[in-house]
């Protein structure tokens, strides 16, 4: 298509007088594939649209918690009829009736803690299993983002058994120490970290699916070592599900794969659409969040009515018989379509997928960590990206990030964008 620029050139050159890059969080920038970065004007169902009135077909989904599509219906209804007032900072009948479907859903949840973000709750389910265990180092893995609270943004030394160094400036190298850096789908490495640490250890972190890195799936029987590791030395096992949880099923990955963790961390869908997260498990270790227990955790917006109607309503969405069996096969229709292109223009890619989430990879071997997931051609996915940009699709601007398929795509979406990422390769 013929896209008009003019008026989101001129929002994004006046927005970086005021903001730092012109942006609220560093990826919207567009630095990772070059160009200025689409400015949302709105968005309804599959499509959002720019400014200059450019629709695209949208797998972004605001970074996945769009399971339902944009403005889906269903939830504005739900956020409208909500809209009493639009914060209390008291307590609501919603968030039990939010808390009940999560616990209900989610197998290793028996009390959870609302907050308004994912990294307030990776940062909170952190200093739960450091109050739970009395120890202070915690295990993650290369690649995986949680956020950005100071401990975890780290990354590994010289090697996986040393502690780490801040990955970025203000976080002090002393605070960065307490965290232990191992490559993912690495279980020596981890036991490793074990063997030196494992009386100091007080949890481990980790996707399930890694999905900040790309979608990298869990190698075989990794969860289940993470799991034994955990229980063998006292420590505790934090899944990350901000990406996974009701993303990949209504129990999210911990469902599927039969590990249970003893704290999950969520966001993004369990919020449909509004800022939330949560942090919960066992009551064992909940019993020690405050007012209960002695490690302190609050948040005037917890729990806003506004945020709890949207997850009620996109939770219960999620429940109806059939629901992920179609957004499988709208996932799967995806995929095939891509592959296809990539055989038939013999590019070096391949796709990985995990249910409705996938990262197009411009490599010519499998991604199962972050160091090969950094081997991927970016410059490649950069062309490929605008590419698909000018033919009104819209996929993650980064070639580390997973694309979402949601249920508002429709077969027509779809087949248009395997034509898009036809011609995108065709044309590289």
């Amino acid at each position: 298509m013929s896209r008009k620029t003019d008026r989101s050139k001129a929002i994004f050159q006046e927005a970086q007088r005021y903001l730092p890059g012109g942006v609220d969080s560093p990826v919207r920038s567009f630095r990772g594939v070059g160009g200025d970065p689409v400015v949302v004007a709105s968005a309804a169902g599959s499509r959002i649209t720019d400014a200059d009135g450019n629709q695209y077909i949208d797998y972004c989904a605001s970074w996945g918690p769009l399971i339902l599509g944009h403005a889906s219906q269903i939830v504005v209804d739900a956020v409208q009829a909500a809209s009493k007032g639009l914060t209390y900072g008291a307590a609501t009948e919603a968030e039990v009736e939010l808390a009940k479907l999560v616990c209900g859903h989610v197998p290793s949840i028996e009390m959870v803690r609302f907050v308004s973000s994912g990294t307030e709750a990776t940062m909170s389910a952190i200093r739960v299993a450091r109050g739970f265990t009395g120890r202070s180092k915690i295990v993650k893995f290369e690649g995986c983002y949680h956020g950005h609270a100071d401990g975890l943004l780290v990354q590994a030394g010289s090697g996986v058994a040393t502690l780490s160094l801040p990955d970025s400036a203000g976080v002090p190298a002393s605070y960065a120490a307490e965290t232990l850096v191992a490559p993912y789908n690495d279980v020596d490495a981890v036991g490793a970290l074990f063997e030196r640490w494992g009386d100091e250890i007080a949890a481990v972190i980790v996707e399930p699916v890694a999905a900040n890195m790309g979608v990298v799936p869990p190698a075989a029987g990794f969860l289940e070592m993470l799991r034994t590791f955990c229980s063998d030395n006292g420590a505790l096992l934090i899944f990350d599900e901000v990406i996974t949880g009701f993303r990949v099923g209504l129990g999210g990955y911990q469902a599927s794969s039969g590990v249970m963790p003893d704290l999950t961390c969520l966001g993004k869908v369990v919020g449909g659409g509004m800022p939330v997260g949560a942090y919960g498990g066992r009551r064992e270790v909940m019993h020690q969040v405050a007012p209960l227990g002695p490690v302190y955790q609050a948040g005037t917006l917890s729990g806003n009515p506004l945020a709890m109607a949207a997850g009620i309503a996109t939770l219960t969405q999620l429940a109806q018989p059939g629901f992920y069996e179609a957004l499988e096969v709208r996932a799967v229709r995806l995929s095939d379509g891509i592959n296809a292109a990539i055989a038939r223009h013999e590019v070096p890619a391949c796709l990985s997928r995990v249910g409705s989430m996938m990262t197009l990879f411009f490599s010519d071997a499998p991604v199962t960590d972050y160091a090969s997931a950094r081997k991927a051609d970016s410059e490649r996915y950069a062309r490929f990206f605008h590419g698909l940009l000018d033919a009104g699709v819209y996929f993650p601007p980064s070639q580390f990030e997973a694309l979402f398929v949601s249920a508002a795509h429709t077969d027509a979406d779809i087949d248009a964008t395997i034509a898009a990422v036809d011609a995108a390769l065709a044309a590289d």
